[in-house]
């Protein structure tokens, strides 16, 4: 008698979208407390609580992992990833205290467009002429948000655009690690090295923190974490073509929030900008689902803090 092959997790876009639609919410409360919280904490002090509140929700899972040890050869890599994650939530609280959150947002659709370039340099993927001008269309999207010679760029500008180029950077050295250590393992050594990357820069720049300000980056970090764990059910049960879309209400969501919470103005332009940016990188990930490439190309959100 033959045992009957195991079949594929059925697809239910549905459940994926509804999924999706929970991440970008989470994702929205944390930028929200973020800028909520301000200039008051320096950005590099403001990180490492969020991260030092990771590495304790995380614990059960790092107790393992130190149990079981670090494969050889890899310890290089995780150094790498932490000081590139370390230096890009850095730039990402910086800017998040300073810019309106719709641009932030905006912004931050770049990093799955930063992950396919750096693919091609980094793995040798192959860039077609198709992608290339996706990438194109993308960069454009960012010039209508920025417009610069327009409008003054400011320095949380372009510390969201440094923050997009490590989230990037750190997507790539978490590739080069799937397969060779566990999805939570790998997570978790995030926590404690971008913890332990922040640590110097917060002591060098500490101010006197309330019980307040560390229960709203509690917030953050739950949030995170939320956000991370609803986009990963998000991809299980649908294609990310079909989940990558509906990130844009993001941007909506956060442009509401903006005006609402912080009275900041609806700029047209950057909800323009954004929807270019989405629709230029769901169309990279179509067309890799098309032809069935091993994916490298994030799903947005998926290089966020």
């Amino acid at each position: 008698m033959k045992t009957p092959a195991a079949s594929a997790p059925a697809s239910n876009p549905v459940i994926g979208i509804a999924w999706m639609l929970a991440s970008g919410l989470s994702f929205v409360v944390v930028t929200g407390v973020v800028r909520y919280l301000g200039t008051d904490l320096p950005a590099a002090q403001s990180a490492f609580l969020r991260f030092a509140w990771g590495v304790v929700f995380l614990a059960p899972s790092l107790l393992t992992l130190f149990r079981v040890g670090i494969p050889a050869g890899l310890g290089r890599v995780i150094a790498y990833r932490g000081a590139v994650h370390t230096l890009a939530v850095t730039l990402w609280f910086y800017a998040m205290a300073r810019i309106p959150v719709a641009e932030v947002t905006a912004i931050g659709y770049l990093n799955p467009v930063c992950v396919t370039l750096g693919a091609a340099l980094l793995f040798g993927e192959k860039l077609a002429a198709r992608r290339v001008i996706a990438i194109a269309v993308a960069l454009l999207g960012t010039l209508i948000v920025l417009r610069p010679g327009l409008r003054a760029i400011e320095p949380g500008h372009w510390a969201q655009l440094g923050a997009a180029v490590s989230f990037a950077g750190s997507y790539l050295f978490a590739k080069s690690l799937s397969g060779k250590m566990p999805a939570g393992a790998i997570v978790g050594i995030l926590s404690v090295t971008v913890t332990l990357g922040l640590l110097p820069f917060a002591l060098w720049v500490w101010v006197p923190v309330t019980a307040a300000q560390v229960a709203w980056l509690a917030v953050v970090a739950l949030a995170a974490t939320s956000g991370h764990y609803c986009m990963t059910r998000a991809f299980a049960v649908a294609p990310i073509s079909v989940t990558q879309p509906v990130t844009f209400l993001q941007l909506v969501w956060a442009t509401m929030l903006g005006a609402i919470a912080f009275g900041e103005r609806v700029d047209p332009f950057v909800l323009l900008g954004g929807a270019v940016i989405i629709g230029a990188v769901s169309y990279i990930t179509w067309r890799e689902a098309q032809l069935k490439r091993r994916a490298v190309t994030p799903g947005v959100g998926a290089g966020k803090l």
